[in-house]
């Protein structure tokens, strides 16, 4: 039993293999390039918006529709029921995810030139935690917004919690909230790092495995 955990142990700083370490440099495209594209659009449509209105959500800015003109728009409908101005300054929460996302970018590089398996599990613990962190920092502004309305509104409106996924009806607006491009891109860069890991990882067990047992 012992050799088969030494080897496994011993297996966790294998270098990586040449199909992986070209695979991780061609994920790191897929990981910059979600900067030129908007991870979130949020939209709304009704009947005196029958065009409708909406805003991208990229990882360092934020894009109205209409030349920008959609965002001053929705500010001023959300100004009614005393829902805070959307800005780039109310979503600072976000800041920190280009210099996440460009951290990845450096600790992938290194992993692939300089990389072992036990590099990768870093590197897979690091891109869940910041795909993790940014989406649920994105899902408690949005509670956040709807849940701390001004008392003194013009149109008394209940908190609630604006749509995450999918359509949701406030008033007469139906809201809609989707991933973008640039989401997916980062979604294929986490999904493309932990499979590597894991492939990495079950290879270990299958050959730990295959050792003979003895004893402790």
């Amino acid at each position: 039993m012992r050799a088969r955990a030494d080897n496994f142990w011993e297996f966790l700083d294998e270098p990586l293999r040449g199909r992986a370490r070209v695979l991780l440099l061609a994920l790191i495209v897929p990981l910059l390039a979600s900067f030129a594209f908007p991870l979130w659009r949020i939209s709304m449509e009704a009947p005196q918006y029958p065009k409708g209105l909406c805003m991208d959500i990229y990882a360092y800015q934020l894009v109205g529709g209409n030349d920008g003109h959609d965002i001053t728009e929705i500010n001023t409908l959300n100004h009614y029921i005393g829902m805070h101005q959307i800005t780039r300054d109310e979503l600072r929460d976000l800041d920190w995810l280009p210099f996440g996302l460009l951290a990845m970018a450096l600790l992938a590089l290194r992993a692939a030139l300089l990389g072992n398996v036990r590099t990768m599990i870093d590197l897979s613990m690091i891109a869940a935690y910041v795909s993790a962190v940014a989406f649920g920092r994105f899902v408690y502004m949005l509670w956040d917004f709807g849940h701390h309305l001004s008392e003194t509104a013009p149109v008394k409106v209940a908190p609630f919690m604006p749509v995450v996924f999918g359509s949701k009806k406030i008033a007469n607006f139906w809201t809609h909230s989707m991933p973008q491009l640039g989401s997916l891109l980062m979604g294929a860069f986490t999904v493309g790092v932990w499979g590597i890991t894991l492939w990495y990882l079950w290879r270990g067990r299958r050959d730990a495995a295959a050792l003979p047992t003895t004893g402790t």
